[in-house]
């Protein structure tokens, strides 16, 4: 890439291809895919101003700027096409030779301010990309930017730093904009969970029959919020830690009845609100026995989520986010057996 320098005798124009950034690094920058810059340039004419005659475009500060002005408005509701119409006029309004920096804040100012930005404060820059292809629900982008980002810095992190974050401020602007944003949050939702599911598989070898029982994950009745217990799945996985994942609202005779037949190692309780959070069922979970007369056992009990606080239960654990109830379901494993690969 960097061997071919332009020579003296090169166009400006190669120059300024040669120059400006690629399809790919501007992708990651408007928090859109690759696929989305495409199908605009295509659909629209908001591709790059400059042609470079190899395969690979590169885009300048004012092309940029152009597309910026096509992610805030399409973020604003403005139809892809109308919205491609007033970003490029936006563009042809900039004098030549003026800044560039300063025509893309005049750019900023003609947006609505219907939709405006995310609450997302001090958070990495990906929270930014995915916020914003939430906000446009422009699905490829989010499939493709939650796919890189568990592939670059692991699940932990993708869950704690960006995922959660995001998913957070998208509720703070749900509660603020009266019905608005609904749609975002439950797409947004969606694809992480089809990301969480994506990085259970292939399916890791389960417990053998004599070994010691699963982990079992189970919202507690009338609790919802599952994609937490998503994330512990996914991460209890790639630890290679059996599981059985029974998801929202399970009812206390259906906890209760699994708990009997499968000899748990440990089961989770995920209680979003305090109002769900269910002390009694909490304590009936931890004194369930199974096994013969004389060599009978009982699980061990992980209380997650935000409702069990304040409600400390004697001898069961609550680890206060996904990396530490990770290292204590293996700690509670490797009690009873090596985990696999460790």
């Amino acid at each position: 890439m960097g061997e071919d320098r332009p020579t003296q005798s090169s166009e400006p124009a190669a120059q300024s291809a040669e120059a400006g950034v690629t399809t790919g690094a501007l992708a990651r920058r408007l928090g859109v895919s690759p696929t989305t810059l495409r199908s605009w340039d295509r659909r629209y004419g908001v591709g790059p101003a400059v042609r470079s005659g190899g395969r690979h475009r590169r885009w300048t500060p004012q092309d940029v700027a152009m597309l910026e002005e096509m992610c805030r408005l399409t973020s604003a509701g403005v139809p892809p096409a109308e919205a491609a119409r007033t970003a490029r006029k936006g563009v042809e309004r900039i004098p030549s030779g003026s800044d560039l920096s300063a025509g893309a804040g005049r750019l900023g100012r003609q947006r609505s301010q219907a939709a405006g930005p995310l609450p997302l404060g001090d958070v990495r820059q990906e929270c930014r990309g995915l916020a914003r292809a939430a906000v446009r629900l422009d699905a490829p982008a989010m499939d493709d930017q939650l796919a890189s980002l568990v592939a670059r810095h692991g699940l932990v992190v993708a869950w704690d730093e960006v995922m959660v974050p995001t998913l957070h401020a998208v509720g703070r602007k749900w509660e603020s904009s009266g019905d608005r944003y609904v749609e975002v949050e439950h797409l947004l939702s969606w694809h992480i969970s089809r990301t969480l599911h994506r990085a259970t598989e292939p399916a890791r070898p389960d417990a053998p029959a004599t070994g010691p029982g699963p982990v079992v994950l189970a919202c507690v009745p009338g609790e919802q919020h599952s994609l937490p217990l998503q994330a512990l799945h996914a991460g209890l996985a790639e630890l290679g830690l059996p599981t059985r994942m029974f998801g929202a609202a399970v009812p206390t005779e259906a906890l209760t009845a699994a708990v009997r037949r499968l000899g748990p190692t440990a089961v989770v309780l995920w209680a979003q609100t305090r109002s769900t959070a269910d002390v009694p069922l909490a304590r009936h979970v931890a004194g369930t026995h199974w096994g013969v007369k004389g060599a009978r056992n009982h699980p061990a009990v992980v209380l997650g989520g935000p409702g069990w606080a304040g409600r400390p239960l004697r001898g069961m654990l609550r680890p206060p986010g996904l990396r530490d109830a990770l290292g204590s379901l293996r700690g509670l494993y490797d009690t009873v057996a090596p985990v696999p690969g460790g």
